[in-house]
């Protein structure tokens, strides 16, 4: 039997014909599907360059700061420069200044020891100054004024040493990293980070100092500094 189609229905029939044939919404059907993929991939890409700056920055920040207080010191008359409380305070602002979008002094703690030698020629931390409000002690010890001697400071078996009637000045660095976009991308990260430099120049051992009538503050690492 012949069946006669009605021009109505022989348009539907060619217009389904025609959209079967057709590919000129191809990319945007591909496009729609690997969007979320894309997007998945450049916001990782953006965490991960982010980590790695901030990793970097850290890095160049505490070489600075143990390049900095190694050379800092008030000429005395005995000819041995005296490191001082204010010294030591200028060269936490520039941590700070270093810093700048990073929230160092909130998410982090920024230790400076001064390695020395006592007078058994053993290893000690002879004082630390801290900035920063995160929790957290140096792993190699405490400032023990000789009482608590010490291996070195650094990776074990490769321990930075100071040598006799010199201090290094050691810095570490830890940091609650801070995503760009969320930490549900790379994790939660904390940066660690160290520095030590020999102090250039002929240093009163003895003590720090902090000289009337413009005491400054000093930032011990007993309490919370920002």
């Amino acid at each position: 039997m012949h069946v006669t189609l009605t021009p109505p229905l022989r348009s539907v029939l060619r217009t389904f014909a025609r959209l079967r044939r057709s590919t000129s919404g191809l990319a945007i059907v591909e496009f729609a599907l690997s969007a979320p993929f894309l997007m998945l991939l450049g916001t990782y890409g953006l965490e991960s360059a982010n980590l790695a700056v901030t990793t970097l920055r850290l890095s160049q920040i505490s070489a600075n700061l143990a390049d900095t207080t190694s050379r800092i010191g008030l000429s005395s008359p005995s000819a041995l420069k005296v490191i001082r409380e204010s010294d030591i305070n200028d060269a936490f602002q520039g941590v700070r200044i270093q810093a700048g979008s990073i929230p160092l002094a909130t998410k982090g703690r920024v230790i400076l020891s001064s390695l020395e030698q006592d007078a058994t020629a053993k290893q000690y931390i002879h004082w630390s100054r801290c900035l920063g409000k995160k929790s957290y002690a140096s792993q190699y010890g405490l400032a023990g004024d000789g009482v608590s001697h010490v291996a070195g400071m650094g990776a074990t078996g490769s321990e930075i040493k100071a040598p006799a009637g010199f201090a290094v000045m050691f810095v570490e660095i830890v940091y609650d990293y801070q995503p760009l976009i969320s930490n549900k991308l790379l994790g939660v990260r904390q940066i660690k980070t160290k520095a030590a430099f020999l102090v250039r120049d002929n240093r009163n051992l003895a003590t720090t100092s902090n000289p009337q009538p413009t005491t400054a503050i000093v930032q011990d690492c007993s309490k919370d500094t920002v």
